[in-house]
């Protein structure tokens, strides 16, 4: 975590910042644009289904100077079954507050295929957007990945987008916080540049904060999200049925 702690709540021994969105841009923008690389995780049920089941990526998401918990069923499912639980500021949430707040900066774009990075230039035309797409398979190939550091390192944005996918881009964050030469604030976000370059239509807010968010993305991507949603989300579910029969045990 960064320096200035945030109030953190410990789900599954995830340490989640338990702040709200505008306390949350107001320290992202407040930190000098050249203090050293720090980075924000969004980690959602997937996310935490993945570091049950690899316990090593724990510290990659350790690192991080925010971790914010993007799941309303996780929440809610905490809430029910008694255990504590963080307010919700989700990847996309963050994404949208934060980038009109950015105009006249440089921000770095990793990941993106090149007709969305296009829609999301036109629709901030007031940010200097600097783009680097690396190709699929980035945890079995080290010169591309550090390709991709490199280009954040190179680029000495303030804000670093990186898009492309849980655990790979966490994995780049924590690369490029290791380097002495890296600056400024990465956010580990998925897909929300994709809503919002208008490339990918988000859930109504209802569906969001009723939980449902994920029924939406299944129905517009069901072969690349079956597999979280239907067996990945389950199981952080399950593991956090668990954790609350063994704390009602103690």
């Amino acid at each position: 975590m960064d320096a200035l702690n945030p109030p953190v709540v410990s789900l599954l021994d995830i340490d989640f910042s338990n702040i709200p969105l505008d306390a949350i841009l107001t320290r992202l923008l407040a930190r000098p644009q050249q203090a050293r690389f720090a980075y924000v995780v969004t980690p959602n049920a997937d996310h935490i289904e993945r570091l049950l089941r690899i316990p090593r990526l724990r510290g990659v998401y350790q690192r991080a100077m925010l971790c914010l918990l993007d799941s309303h069923v996780i929440a809610f499912a905490a809430k029910l079954l008694g255990l504590p639980t963080s307010r919700v500021v989700s990847g996309a949430d963050l994404t949208e507050a934060l980038l009109p707040r950015l105009e006249g900066l440089k921000v770095a774009v990793v990941g993106m295929q090149e007709a969305d990075f296009a829609l999301l230039a036109a629709r901030f035309p007031g940010i200097v957007f600097v783009h680097h797409q690396p190709p699929m398979g980035l945890l079995h190939n080290n010169q591309a990945f550090h390709d991709a550091v490199d280009f954040v390192c190179a680029t000495g944005a303030p804000f670093t987008f990186f898009a492309v996918g849980s655990p790979v881009q966490e994995l780049l964050a924590y690369a490029t916080a290791s380097r002495s030469d890296s600056v400024g604030v990465g956010l580990c976000i998925g897909s929300a540049l994709r809503f919002a370059s208008g490339s990918l239509r988000r859930a109504p807010v209802w569906m969001r904060h009723s939980g449902l968010e994920w029924l939406h993305r299944l129905t517009q991507d069901p072969l690349r999200l079956a597999g979280r949603y239907l067996i990945s989300d389950p199981k952080a579910l399950l593991a956090m049925a668990v954790s609350a029969i063994r704390e009602k045990k103690r």
